[in-house]
């Protein structure tokens, strides 16, 4: 996946607090983080127990200044943080073109912990959206830890998997969709939300072309992007970390149902046919 050079970026959609101190507590973001409270809720653990390093400490990084080193695609080709900027541009640029009165969701790069509208997370929490106060929250140390701890192969096109799933989330606050009362279970509510926010992703994919920052995506990428879904998978997980399978407590679908509605949104490009809430997942 590459950017336009000349795209022309849009910083106000993201902003940069790495580098100022959060607090020290364990978890946030209204549970639709992707990996701590996933794990916490798979394994049947205490989330709070997850605190630890949480990633790097905020206290020795420097908060960068997007605007001045953001301003082109072809930035956002060299650059993570800009690649974020892009992506973020890129996926609500296709939204507001399909969801009317369309509210622009900022993406907050922060590192170790962060206070958000739906309490305070860590980076154990894993990218969340919080629909209290609209904003997604990304440590962009999780991209490392989907390779290296959850077997992804990575790749940018993985990298944009994430964030447009959670900006998928903010569609969702946006329609009034929501999980309902069934949070945990191969079929639960929970389950569906976010099989559609994969969905939703995999609608922004097949369109991202027509935003104007995003010159090409290949097979490879959309693989890239498969991968990391089934990456995060709660069968995937539960097997990894505790050497065996519940769906009970599953909170965001296997790896396959996360595959098939990625897939079913890139195909279609249609929003209308991620309707998971109806039917057998």
């Amino acid at each position: 996946m590459e950017f336009d050079d000349n795209a022309q970026l849009d910083t106000s959609q993201v902003s940069d607090i790495r580098g100022r101190r959060g607090p020290g507590l364990a978890i946030g973001g209204g549970g639709l983080g992707i990996v701590g409270l996933v794990i916490a809720l798979l394994l049947g653990v205490n989330p709070a127990d997850l605190v630890g390093s949480g990633g790097s400490d905020p206290s020795s990084q420097t908060a960068s200044d997007l605007s001045t080193r953001c301003r082109t695609g072809a930035d956002a080709n060299r650059d993570l943080d800009c690649r974020i900027v892009g992506i973020a541009n890129s996926v609500q640029a296709y939204w507001r073109t399909q969801v009317r009165g369309y509210e622009n969701a900022e993406t907050v790069l922060f590192s170790g912990s962060v206070s958000t509208g739906c309490g305070d997370a860590t980076s154990d929490s894993g990218p969340f959206y919080c629909p209290s106060d609209n904003q997604v929250y990304l440590d962009l140390g999780f991209f490392d830890d989907l390779r290296t701890k959850f077997g992804a192969q990575g790749g940018t096109f993985a990298q944009a998997y994430v964030v447009a799933h959670e900006y998928g989330h903010h569609v969702q606050d946006l329609l009034g969709r929501d999980a309902g009362g069934s949070l945990q279970g191969a079929e639960s509510g929970s389950v569906r939300l976010e099989l559609q926010a994969d969905c939703y992703a995999g609608v922004w994919a097949n369109h991202a072309e027509s935003t104007g920052f995003i010159t090409g995506i290949t097979q490879a990428d959309i693989a890239d992007g498969l991968d990391a879904a089934a990456a995060v998978g709660d069968d995937r997980i539960q097997k990894e970390f505790q050497g065996r399978v519940n769906s009970d407590t599953w909170t965001h679908g296997s790896s396959a149902d996360r595959q098939k509605w990625f897939t079913t949104g890139y195909r279609t490009g249609s929003a209308s046919r991620c309707d998971t809430f109806r039917g057998s997942i």
